[in-house]
C-alpha cells in the first residue's frame, strides 16, 4: 500500500478586464511563475472531518416588504440534521431527489450538507473568516455546491434558497461578483433539473455539483468572511438545502497542469460551472480551445504557459482569467488501501478517494462493485489479493499497489427453544443456541455476560439477548436480538373504603394492595358500570343505584396475570314529591304522595300540613280549612338504609272561598221563540234548575224556549269544590221587540252610562247605528252587549239628541228594522 503524492502545480491567476489588459498582464508576469503557491486556512476544506474553524448558525426566514429576510444566530456548534458532515469513505450515497452523489466529486474526503428536507421556515448557515497574507496580491478560492429546492411556485422573494455572501470584513465591503442567491423558480442560473422523485405533489428542482471561483485579488492583508446560508420558503411549508465543499488549494489550480513525462496526451481541466471557456497561449495570440477541458497532443514542452478566460453565468460568479505552467514533474503512487476482512460476503471499501485526472483499474474484477474507480466495494467469495493500476489521463506515470481482502464466512443463525414470555414456577424456559465459532460471547441488554461463551445459553432473567461470534480470521458478526420476558404471577388485592353506600353523595375509594415478585405491574380496572381505568388506585362515583362487580386485573407480562373481585352496593335514595290540589273552605284537602323510591327499605315520611298539624303517614289525614288562603305543606323523606341526606319538598295549598251569588239582568223572550241564556264562566260545572224549557241544563249557554215566565237558579261549581248559586228571570213577550232608552247619562256613575238596545226575541243583530243631527255616523256595532259611551273620535259629546237605527233577525227568522231618537244628557 502506498500513498499518492500531491501535484506540484504552479499557478497564477488574474482578473479579466478586457483583451488588451490580458496581453499586458501576461508579459508583465510571465517571468514570475516559478515562485507562486498559496497556502489555505486550516480546515477551510473540512478535511479534518469536523466544523473546526467554522461558525454554525440556525434561525428562520421571513418575507417582509417583498424582501427575503434570513435571520441567523450562532448555534454554538453543528446542529443535528441542519449541519451535517459527509465523508467520502465509506460514502453517504446519493441525494434522494437528485440522484447525484452527496459527497463532492472533487476528490476531497469531506463535504457538508446545510439544511434538511423538512419545511417550517428554518434557516441555517456556516461562516469562515481568515486573513489573506499581506504578500499575496492575487488570491483565489474555488468552492463546490449542489442544491435541492421544493418549487412551490411562490414569488421569487418567498422561495426556498441558498445565499452565498463573501465579505471584506476589514473594509466592510461585500465582494459582489462572488455573492449571490440560488432559488428554484424563475432563477436565471441554468442547470436546474426537475426531480423524478419529489415525494409529494410539490415539484422539486435540483442542481448537481458545480464549482464557483472567488476572486480575491487586491485583498492582501484583508480579513475575508465566507458565509453560506440556506432557507425554507417564507410560508414555512417548503424546504431548501445545499451540499457545500471548498477546494483544498487556494489558487486557480488546474487538473493536468502537472503531467507525466511519458504521457501521450495532456488534458488540462478548468474549474466546472462557467458559461464559457476560452483557452489561449501565453501571448494570447492563439485560441487553443473553448471547452472546459483543453486537450494537448502531443504534450507541450515543459514550462509551457496557457491561460483560460472564465465567463460566469450572469450574477453567479466573478469574471476570471486563470493561468497554468505545464510541467512534466507529476509522479503517481497507487493506493489500494489497507488489508481488510469481508464477513459473510458483506462488501467492504478498498482503495482511497479519487484524484482528478487519474485513471484506475483493478484486477481481478470478481467481487468488486466497480473495477474502474479508485475506491470500490469488495465482497470476494474467497480471500483475494487485488492489484490496483493507476495512471494519468495521458496514459503515463503507471503505478501499482495491492490489498488483501480476507473472506470469512460465519453462521450467525440464532436458534431458540421455549417461550419468549413465561411465568416463574410455570415450568417454561428459554434456551438459545448458535453454531460453533472461534469465539462466542453472549450479551444481555448490550452488556457482556461473564463466562457466557458456549454455543448454548439458558436464560434466567428478563432482557434483550444476542451473541457476538468471532471467526479465526477476526470476522465479528452479531446474531439477531431476542427479547425474553420472565415474570411472576402477581398477588392481586384491593380494598374499598365502604362497599355499601347510598346513591346521593356516593364516593368509592379503591386502594390497590397487589404485589409482585418479578416484573412491573400493569393494572386494568372494570368498575361494573362500563367504566375502566389503568391507574394503581382510583376514586369512583356511580350514577345509578345497583349492585356492581368491581374487578381488578393485574399483569406483570402478557401471560402472567391474576385478578380479584369485590361487589359493592349503591342503594337508592327516596326522593320526596307530592301534589296539593286547590280546595274550597270547609272541604277536605286532597294530597297525592308521589315520592319515588326503587329500593326495598322502609321509607320514613314526615308531613307538616300548614295549619300546625303534622303526620308520619304515607298519605296524611285530609285537612279541612275554614279560612281561605295559602297554606305551606312540607314533606321530608328518608329510608332506614339511607337515613341521610333528607329529601325535602314544599308546596303551597291554595284554599278558596265561594264567589258571592248575583241575580242576572232580566232576559226577555218571545212566546215559543228560542232565546239564549248565559251563566258566569268561572266554574268547571254548571247546573240550571229547574231544567224545564232549556235545551241543556248543564251548559253555560243554554237555549230557552217557552210560553210562560220562568225563574232559574244556576249552581256554579269551581275546581276547588266551591259552589255559587246565581238566579236568572226570563220574561215572556208576545212578539219580537227592540227597546232603546229615550235618554242616557254617560257620566261614569255606572248608571245609564251606555246607550244600547234591549232585545226581545232577536237572535242576530245586523247593525245598531247612532247618528248626530247632521247625519254623521258616530257609533256602530253588531254586538248586543256593546253600546255607545257618548264619545266620538275620542272626544266626549255634549248634550244633544241623536238618531239611532236598528236592524236584526228575529227568532222567527224575520228581519226587523227600528228607528228612534235618544237624548244624551251631560
Amino acid at each position: 500500500m502506498h500513498q499518492q503524492t500531491t501535484y506540484p502545480t504552479i499557478n497564477l491567476r488574474h482578473d479579466a478586464r478586457g483583451m488588451r489588459s490580458w496581453y499586458v498582464l501576461v508579459l508583465a508576469m510571465s517571468l514570475s511563475f516559478a515562485g507562486f503557491g498559496q497556502s489555505c486556512p486550516p480546515n477551510i476544506d473540512f478535511e479534518t472531518g469536523d466544523f473546526s474553524g467554522w461558525t454554525c448558525y440556525t434561525g428562520y426566514v421571513t418575507g417582509i416588504g417583498n424582501q427575503n429576510m434570513i435571520n441567523l444566530t450562532p448555534s454554538g456548534g453543528p446542529v443535528s440534521d441542519r449541519h451535517t458532515m459527509m465523508s467520502a469513505i465509506p460514502g453517504n450515497g446519493v441525494d434522494e431527489y437528485g440522484g447525484f452523489p452527496v459527497n463532492c466529486p472533487n476528490g476531497s474526503g469531506h463535504s457538508i450538507k446545510l439544511g434538511n428536507n423538512t419545511g417550517g421556515g428554518e434557516a441555517e448557515g456556516i461562516s469562515y473568516e481568515f486573513i489573506i497574507p499581506a504578500n499575496e496580491p492575487t488570491y483565489n478560492l474555488i468552492y463546490n455546491y449542489a442544491v435541492v429546492f421544493q418549487d412551490p411556485n411562490h414569488l421569487e422573494f418567498q422561495q426556498p434558497r441558498m445565499e452565498i455572501e463573501i465579505t471584506n470584513v476589514t473594509d466592510n465591503v461585500t465582494v459582489n461578483c462572488s455573492s449571490f442567491t440560488f432559488y428554484p423558480y424563475g432563477s436565471p442560473l441554468p442547470g436546474f433539473q426537475l426531480s423524478d422523485n419529489p415525494g409529494s405533489a410539490t415539484p422539486v428542482y435540483y442542481k448537481d455539483w458545480s464549482a464557483v471561483s472567488i476572486n480575491l485579488d487586491g485583498h492582501a492583508g484583508k480579513r475575508i468572511r465566507l458565509f453560506f446560508k440556506t432557507a425554507d420558503c417564507t410560508f414555512r411549508r417548503h424546504f431548501g438545502y445545499a451540499y457545500i465543499d471548498v477546494n483544498s488549494e487556494c489558487s486557480g489550480s488546474f487538473v493536468g497542469a502537472t503531467f507525466c513525462h511519458d504521457d501521450s496526451v495532456v488534458y488540462v481541466t478548468a474549474p466546472h460551472g462557467y458559461q464559457t471557456y476560452s483557452w489561449y497561449n501565453r501571448s494570447f495570440t492563439q485560441l487553443l480551445g473553448s471547452s472546459q477541458v483543453l486537450r494537448l497532443a502531443p504534450p507541450p514542452p515543459p514550462g509551457t504557459i496557457v491561460g483560460v478566460v472564465l465567463v460566469p453565468y450572469n450574477g453567479y460568479g466573478c469574471l476570471d482569467t486563470l493561468y497554468a505552467s505545464l510541467v512534466d514533474t507529476l509522479h503517481i503512487k497507487s493506493n489500494a488501501g489497507k488489508d481488510t476482512i469481508s464477513c459473510n460476503l458483506n462488501a467492504v471499501p478498498i482503495g482511497a478517494p479519487p484524484k482528478p485526472g487519474l485513471f484506475y483499474q483493478w484486477t481481478p474484477t470478481n467481487g468488486l462493485s466497480n473495477a474502474n474507480i479508485s475506491n470500490p466495494l469488495a465482497a470476494p467469495e474467497i480471500t483475494t489479493t487485488y492489484v490496483l493500476r493507476t495512471n494519468s489521463a495521458g496514459g503515463g506515470c503507471v503505478d501499482f499497489d495491492t490489498v488483501i481482502v480476507r473472506s470469512s464466512v460465519l453462521d450467525n443463525t440464532l436458534e431458540f427453544e421455549g417461550s419468549p414470555e413465561f411465568c416463574t414456577g410455570s415450568g417454561d424456559s428459554a434456551v438459545m443456541r448458535v453454531m460453533p465459532a472461534f469465539h462466542i460471547q453472549w450479551y444481555r441488554n448490550d452488556a457482556a455476560i461473564p463466562g457466557a461463551s458456549g454455543t448454548v445459553y439458558r436464560i434466567l432473567q428478563t432482557g434483550k439477548y444476542y451473541a457476538l461470534l468471532t471467526s479465526a480470521e477476526g470476522c465479528i458478526l452479531k446474531t439477531i436480538d431476542k427479547i425474553i420476558t420472565i415474570s411472576s404471577i402477581p398477588v392481586v388485592g384491593f380494598t374499598v373504603n365502604n362497599p355499601d353506600q347510598c346513591l346521593s353523595g356516593n364516593l368509592f375509594n379503591f386502594t390497590n394492595t397487589s404485589t409482585n415478585a418479578v416484573g412491573q405491574m400493569r393494572y386494568e380496572w372494570a368498575l361494573g358500570d362500563g367504566v375502566t381505568d389503568t391507574t394503581r388506585n382510583l376514586i369512583h362515583k356511580y350514577a345509578s343505584p345497583g349492585t356492581y362487580p368491581v374487578k381488578l386485573l393485574v399483569r406483570s407480562s402478557a401471560v402472567c396475570a391474576d385478578s380479584s373481585l369485590i361487589s359493592i352496593n349503591v342503594f337508592p335514595n327516596a326522593i320526596a314529591d307530592f301534589t296539593a290540589a286547590t280546595v274550597c273552605v270547609n272541604l277536605p284537602a286532597e294530597i297525592i304522595n308521589k315520592t319515588s323510591y326503587s329500593g326495598n327499605s322502609t321509607v320514613n315520611y314526615s308531613w307538616t300540613l300548614g295549619n300546625g298539624q303534622v303526620s308520619t303517614a304515607q298519605i296524611p289525614p285530609a285537612q279541612v280549612y275554614t279560612s281561605p288562603g295559602s297554606y305551606s305543606y312540607s314533606l321530608t323523606v328518608n329510608t332506614n338504609q339511607c337515613p341521610s341526606p333528607l329529601s325535602v319538598v314544599k308546596h303551597n295549598l291554595l284554599v278558596e272561598s265561594p264567589r258571592p251569588a248575583i241575580r242576572y239582568p232580566e232576559q226577555g223572550a218571545v212566546i215559543n221563540l228560542p232565546a239564549g241564556l248565559q251563566a258566569r264562566p268561572f266554574g268547571t260545572r254548571v247546573f240550571w234548575s229547574p231544567q224545564i224549557n232549556l235545551d241543556d241544563a248543564l251548559s253555560v249557554k243554554p237555549t230557552f224556549k217557552g210560553s210562560a215566565d220562568q225563574l232559574y237558579t244556576i249552581k256554579i261549581t269551581t275546581a276547588s269544590g266551591c259552589e255559587t248559586i246565581d238566579t236568572q228571570f226570563v220574561k215572556i213577550y208576545k212578539q219580537v221587540e227592540v227597546f232603546v232608552p229615550t235618554a242616557f247619562t254617560p257620566n261614569n256613575d255606572s248608571k245609564n252610562d251606555i246607550l244600547r238596545p234591549v232585545l226581545i226575541g232577536i237572535k242576530e243583530i245586523r247593525g245598531f247605528r247612532i247618528f248626530n243631527r247632521w247625519g254623521n255616523l258616530m257609533f256602530e256595532t253588531k254586538d248586543e252587549k256593546a253600546g255607545w259611551d257618548g264619545n266620538y273620535r275620542g272626544e266626549a259629546q255634549q248634550t244633544q239628541s241623536v238618531i239611532w237605527t236598528f236592524e236584526g233577525i228575529g227568532g222567527d227568522g224575520l228581519n226587523y228594522l227600528r228607528k228612534g231618537v235618544s237624548t244624551l244628557v251631560r
